[in-house]
Formats: structure tokens, sequence, C-alpha cells
């Protein structure tokens, strides 16, 4: 079929067909009125003898339609056609001047500067051409019940991001073993806040021994088949391996860090190549010259642009970089994700047409997604979601890990137990990496600020405890523990106290302050905890401060102290600038 009279469909860029309408700002399809276009009704034209088309006569009106104020059918300048003669600039005689209006005949195609094409990182958007093709592109996985049932708008979002190391695809089959079933080579978990103002993309290594849980697991003709679990064994053996599905790693994912995924998206070496590529390349930095025969990346230090083959080199390589292991690639990927989500989010690719287009072509091409998120209208809503957020505010950060102690050659690591735990509590409550508001910093600054100060010797702290909805016994277990173990000699049981408490609190008047933030120091409690306020007198009729066990109260000794917003002692980086690596 031709296409705009100018040869075949398939000869010619969608985007030259986007005209940017100066009345609305947004960008409109606009095809020509003389070529046959299914699909896309235009005004019915009157027919002569012969079948030749006749347009209605100037100054008339088609037949059933009523006359307005601007022509039904006004030439688009922005698009070729039939020459016409010029109308006389201004309004007919008579008339008056009307408001352009968008032609229902043609029934254009908007895109808008907000829908983005968020891809490889957490979403992908299109517009509406080529829905129906853009929808066969897409290729879905079940879940198998491993998600939570799908996003919602007013809650927290976690999407689980896969990058498989199987080779498919034209070049690829040079990588390694070109058959392999695949892994869970990069797995990225991208925690999008509840408020949308800031995102946690969490990577997890793929040499990183964990248990991978039974999986319920959708077969090809329908059946559903439990692949058994298995203990203590690396991370990306989730995907791939024993016919495990990506709805396994989700299952992994949730066991790892107790956190249940929404969705997930699995990419292959080609969403690398083919993604940077439609956004024109993407900027990375290195402080060395690398030259790695492995992955095949040759790059002298400093910053380039790359994309295609040069890119899926550089997220490939790791001998090159850092201690030469996944650890050091992860960083390297970290940067590479960085900017090209900043690349996607910039005005050069927004405003474009044709990158929008080359984005939608491609993403739905290289990404496999799950069954709930299958269709252009989902990935949409899910990338409107997700793109709200800064750059500025969304962190990089890696599980806490160290080497394997059971290894002497060093191959696998094994979680830092306490600092993973810390890490994953803070995503799943939703605790931003980076402080974004900041009327919140200044308010924790200031009940921060009530820790700071001169202390006490804890032999002077004189102190009440009082069990406020601690577990029976809580406040004797305190004051054994003070007095026996920290010296707090002045310290004495006043029982229960008249109410319930949510939390533990310590009161003090402005002089027992120095009092306070010692005690406040031995047993972990966060600022918030102090109240400044009035003493009380103690059972030799002396002024002591006043400590409430509440419902928080973990035992004697245990700290109370949450961390707080950017504050995880874990190795992070944002996402709105380029760092060098090593």
């Amino acid at each position: 079929m031709d296409a705009q009279g100018r040869g075949r469909a398939d000869d010619i860029d969608p985007a030259d067909q986007w005209v940017l309408n100066p009345n609305t700002g947004d960008y409109e399809l606009r095809l020509q009125a003389s070529a046959a276009q299914p699909g896309v009704p235009g005004p019915r034209a009157r027919r002569a003898a012969g079948g030749a088309a006749v347009a209605p006569p100037r100054g008339r009106t088609a037949p059933g339609r009523e006359r307005r104020g601007t022509p039904q059918e006004a030439p688009d300048p922005d698009v070729p056609g039939p020459r016409r003669r010029r109308a006389p600039e201004g309004p007919p005689p008579g008339r008056r001047k009307g408001r352009p209006k968008k032609s229902k005949t043609k029934k254009a195609l908007l895109w808008t500067g907000g829908t983005m094409a968020f891809l490889l990182v957490g979403t992908s958007t299109a517009g509406y051409l080529y829905w129906k093709h853009l929808n066969d592109n897409i290729t879905s996985v079940s879940d198998d019940g491993a998600g939570t049932g799908g996003f919602s708008k007013d809650r927290a979002i976690n999407i689980l991001v896969i990058g498989t190391d199987k080779r498919t695809g034209a070049g690829n089959g040079s990588y390694g073993d070109a058959n392999s079933a695949g892994h869970a080579d990069t797995t990225v978990l991208l925690h999008v806040s509840k408020d949308r103002t800031n995102a946690t993309a969490l990577s997890i290594p793929r040499d990183l021994i964990t248990d991978i849980p039974d999986c319920p697991t959708e077969q090809a003709d329908g059946s559903s088949e439990v692949i058994p679990g298995t203990q203590q064994t690396r991370f990306n053996n989730s995907l791939g391996q024993e016919g495990r599905t990506p709805s396994c790693t989700m299952r992994t994912v949730t066991e790892l860090t107790g956190i249940t995924p929404d969705h997930f998206m699995v990419a292959d070496f080609n969403a690398v190549k083919t993604l940077t590529s439609a956004v024109g390349g993407v900027k990375v930095c290195l402080a060395k010259d690398i030259n790695d025969p492995d992955s095949k990346l040759n790059l002298p230090r400093g910053e380039h642009t790359i994309e295609g083959e040069e890119a899926l080199a550089f997220v490939r390589t790791r001998h090159s970089v850092g201690f030469g292991g996944d650890l050091s690639r992860i960083e390297l990927q970290q940067q590479f994700l960085s900017s090209l989500m900043r690349e996607l989010k910039s005005s050069d690719t927004l405003t474009s047409p044709t990158k929008l287009l080359k984005l939608a072509e491609a993403g739905t091409k290289a990404l496999t997604v799950d069954s709930k998120i299958s269709s252009i209208t989902k990935l949409r809503d899910l990338g409107l979601e997700l793109g709200k957020f800064d750059m500025k505010n969304l962190s990089f950060t890696t599980v806490p890990v160290v080497d394997n102690p059971a290894e002497k050659v060093k191959a696998t690591v094994v979680l830092k137990d306490a600092q993973a735990k810390e890490l994953f509590g803070l995503i799943k409550d939703d605790v931003s990496l980076t402080a974004v508001k900041q009327k919140e910093k200044k308010e924790k600054a200031a009940v921060a600020a009530r820790l700071k100060g001169s202390k006490a010797e804890p032999s002077e702290v004189r102190v009440r405890v009082q069990n406020g909805g601690a577990p029976a016994g809580s406040a004797q277990e305190t004051l054994n523990w003070l007095q026996l173990e920290e010296g707090v000699t002045k310290s004495e049981n006043a029982g229960n106290a008249g109410a319930t408490v949510p939390k533990t609190t310590l009161e003090y008047a402005p002089d027992q302050a120095d009092q306070a933030r010692t005690l406040a120091g031995l047993m972990g409690l966060p600022g918030s905890a102090m109240k400044p306020g009035e003493s009380v007198t103690n059972s030799q009729g002396l002024p002591a401060i006043s400590l409430t066990l509440g419902q928080d109260f973990k035992g004697a000794g245990v700290s109370l102290t949450a961390p707080a917003a950017g504050s995880a002692d874990v190795d992070k980086s944002t996402a709105d600038k380029v760092e060098c690596a090593e």
C-alpha cells in the first residue's frame, strides 16, 4: 500500500508524520487526506460518474454537516499535499473568526510530553501509534502468583528488573555460552516511594549465596509444576536453571529481602544495544584506560558516549575495573543505568517523536514482562507513575555482602547480615536513601540536637524506670542491666506507668539534659524519645529523670534508634550525575 503517495509504507519514517500543533503544544500524527488510510476516517467525498471522487464545492458544506466558523478540513502547512489556492488572510466576510478546532475526522493521535519511554530500568510507555503492532511486540510470562497482584497508585511500587545473559539475537552468540538457558545475571529491585518523590535501585549480586524456594511455575501447556528449591546456591540460578522462570526470581527476592515485587521486567543483551541506539547513545566516564578482550571493551579514560555493541561491552566488562569481580561490574552498570535514565528523561528525548517511536519499538521488542502488565496501556500507566520522581532523588545501592568465608578461592559472597537487614528494612518501610523534604530535615535536625552536648558520668545519672507497655518484667530487667553492666547505680524501679505508650520516652528537666544524653546513649534511644519537661522525685525525695518503656521496647541494651533517611551505612550513589568508574 502507498503511504502519503510517496511509495511503500515501510519506506517512510513514522516520525516524519508527527507535527507540532501550536494551539495545543502537543505533537499530532497528521495523515494526508489524499491517500487511502484504513482506520483513520476522513470526510466523505461525493463521487462523480465513473467513480472519481469530487470534493464538495467551495463555500458549501458536505451533506449532513453543519456549517462552522472554520473549515472542516483546514490544510496542514506541515504536511505535503496537493497545491491549493491560498485563501485570503483573516476571516471570510460576514463571519466571526472562530477558534481553531482539532479535526475529529482525522482522528489525530496525540503524544504529550509527559509520556516518556522509561525502559530497561523500570518502564516502557508508548503512544497510540501502531497500537496493535506494539502490543504484538510484547512478550509476557506469568508471575505465578509470586507478585503482589499488580501496582497501585496509592502505595509504593517495587519492580524487579532482571538482565539475563541468555545469548539470543544477531551477533550475541559470540559472547560466552551460546547454548545457555540464561541466568539472573544482573538484578535490580527498583523501589519508588508512595509519594513518588524518590526511588531506590537495589542491585543484587549474582554470586550471592542464598536459598531458592520451591517455585510453582506455569508450563507451556497451561499446567503448573512446582520446581523444587535449592539451598545455599548462587542467586543467579533463580532464573533459567531447572526450568525456572522470572517468577522464581521474584520469590527468591521476596525470601531474601522481605519485599514482594509488584512486577518483573526481563532484558537480554539486545535491550542494551537497541535502547542505547534509540536515544542516540548514553554518556559514561572511565577513570582509566580499559582494554578488555573478554567483553571487547576498548576505551581510553575520560567521558564517552556509547551505544549498541560498545554499550553492551561496557556493561559486561568486569576484569578491567575495580577488583575484577561482579561487585565492580555492578558499580559500572549502575553508572550506565543512571546515564540511560537521564537520557530517557531528558527534554531531547521527550520532545523528539523520532526517539520516542524508536524507544517504543525497541522497548516492546527487548523486554519480557509479567502478564499483568502485558499491554501498552498498562505499561504506559506504570511508566507514568515511575517517571514522577526527580533523578537527584534516585539512589543506587547494592546488597551489603562479604566474601564467602567458606571458600579458599573467593568466588561467591554472603550477606553482611546486620547491614543488609537495615537496608532491606529501609526500603520496606519506604524510607528514602536521599533526604528529600527540607522541612522534615530541619525537624529531624532539631530532634537530633537533643543528643548533642555534655554528658554526665553514668554514676551521676538518677533515673526512675517504669513499664508503659513493654513485656512484663522489662522494668526490672532494665534496672538490673543499668546497675550491674552500665554503672547507673542511682536508678530504681517505679513499677507500671499509668497508661500504655507506643514509644519509649525519656523525660527530663533542662538542668538534667546531661544525664538524659548519657542514658539515651546507653540505651540507644533516638532524639525523638527525649522529651524536655519536668523532673520527677525518686524514693529518696531527690529529682530524677523518668524512663518509660513503651511497646517498642526490645530488651535491655537493645538499641531503639531508627536509621534516618540517607543515613544507612551502605554504599550508594545518586542518578543525577556522572561518576567515573575506576
